[in-house]
């Protein structure tokens, strides 16, 4: 795939390029959200994991996502290096859907086995799976720094796609264990009604992302554009806006734990896992309101400004819900709502500066990295999700819970803790980098 070059793309009107970005972003969260958000749930409550196999799920998705995240910026230069004849970034969504499709499903298909085999199983289809889902997910986010270069342009779409993928957030989430319960064919949810439940979804969402391959152009490619190894990850480390952002999501990844933990906080909490819902369409409600409106937002300040306001605000409603306590969920889920606010802004402004530094470093060294660019965003998304599941795990397995034991008020309030002041404290220290965020134009003037 490295050997042949670039032909002149057929035309495609921008507002069907738009329509398709959205849509197989949409499609590619239903697939991602099924898997982060219910695969514990799924373990503990229908493969019957244990406490002790729990820590060791724990240890697995966390070296997995370490190991992908590390793999994102090998695979991000593989991009970069690539010359097909439909571009750099889209055979690799073409080809990857089918194998995130079949190893999705397969995480929810546990055999009936020793504990012992279960792990080993679910072990070797996550770090699999995660695999596959860089291979799809750094093109994607490349393409759309190469398909949209207007940076107005291609904010609007970022918010568009992000307010989407909440919105395939609030669907999977919502609709996977009406839809699990559906397919078990019974009065109750068994594993089989997962596992289809899961095929299904995974079918349906990966066919969505193939769009993103069929209905979408790169930018032109010249020769110069065959770059090295040296050369990509020579200007990625010079790029001190875009390093920013980095350090500054990564400490941030206490705002994934209410995604991580949220179904089983629930559980130990009120005893039903069905109150997931109210607690997932509160926070679905104020990513999906605040991704449009971020770009409003964006004309009257700048990102620097909205980042930081944003995360400040975060800490403050993270801080209060743990005051107020989780006895009323209708308090949770107004506190809910407005933390999903500040994750909504704080989702579209990464991804916007990550962008405009890329832009920039471009303009300073002539050579343009989307791959191993945007790779460091799946690479710090993935990290913070691994440091989510890590921390809300630990957790977890210090309140010494597990299907079928009395939960304890103690036992609650660790778990709370867990969704609350970690959260809180991640909001503010992630704020600190985003302090020397700054693209320095031509004249040599920063600019925030």
């Amino acid at each position: 795939m490295t050997g042949t070059a670039t032909v002149a793309p057929s035309t495609l009107s921008p507002r069907t390029q738009r329509v398709s970005i959205v849509v197989a972003g949409f499609g590619q969260n239903i697939v991602l959200t099924t898997v982060t958000t219910f695969i514990l749930v799924y373990l503990i409550q229908y493969a019957h994991i244990s406490v002790q196999g729990l820590a060791v799920v724990t240890a697995i998705i966390t070296a997995a996502k370490l190991v992908d995240a590390v793999s994102d910026p090998v695979m991000g230069s593989l991009v970069d290096m690539t010359r097909t004849r439909w571009g750099k970034m889209r055979p690799y969504i073409l080809f990857s859907a089918a194998p995130v499709a079949v190893l999705s499903t397969l995480l929810f298909a546990i055999p009936d086995v020793s504990e012992t085999g279960k792990l080993v199983f679910f072990g070797i289809c996550y770090f699999l799976w995660g695999f596959a889902y860089t291979v799809c997910d750094v093109p994607f986010w490349g393409l759309i720094g190469s398909a949209f270069p207007d940076s107005t342009e291609r904010t609007g779409v970022i918010s568009h796609v992000r307010a989407f993928g909440a919105i395939a957030l609030g669907l999977a989430t919502l609709g996977m264990p009406w839809l699990a319960l559906a397919f078990s064919f019974s009065g109750e949810t068994t594993a089989m009604g997962w596992t289809i439940a899961v095929a299904a979804a995974s079918v349906v969402g990966m066919g969505m992302f193939l769009l993103a391959f069929f209905n979408t152009r790169e930018k032109a490619q010249g020769e110069r554009e065959r770059l090295t190894f040296r050369e990509l990850f020579g200007t990625l480390w010079k790029n001190t806006p875009l390093l920013m952002v980095l350090l500054g999501s990564i400490l941030g990844f206490g705002r994934y734990i209410v995604q991580a933990g949220g179904a089983v906080f629930v559980v130990i909490a009120y005893g039903d896992e069905g109150f997931f819902t109210l607690i997932s369409a509160a926070i679905i409600v104020g990513m999906v309101l605040s991704s449009f409106l971020t770009p409003l937002l964006l004309k009257r300040m700048s990102g620097k400004s909205l980042i930081l306001w944003s995360s400040l605000a975060g800490a403050v409603f993270y801080t209060a819900m743990y005051l107020v306590g989780f006895e009323s969920i209708a308090l949770i889920m107004v506190f809910i709502f407005l933390t999903g606010l500040t994750l909504g802004i704080f989702l579209v402004v990464q991804t916007t500066m990550l962008a405009d530094a890329v832009d920039d470093i471009e303009r300073r060294t002539g050579v343009r990295n989307d791959g191993i660019s945007f790779s460091t965003l799946t690479f710090v998304s993935k990290v913070m999700n691994a440091l989510a599941v890590l921390v809300f795990g630990a957790f977890v397995v210090f309140a010494g819970y597990q299907a079928g034991v009395t939960v304890t008020p103690q036992m609650q309030n660790t778990v709370f803790i867990a969704i609350t002041l970690v959260p809180a404290l991640s909001c503010l220290v992630s704020a600190v980098p985003f302090l020397f965020y700054a693209i320095r134009p031509l004249t040599g003037h920063p600019v925030a």
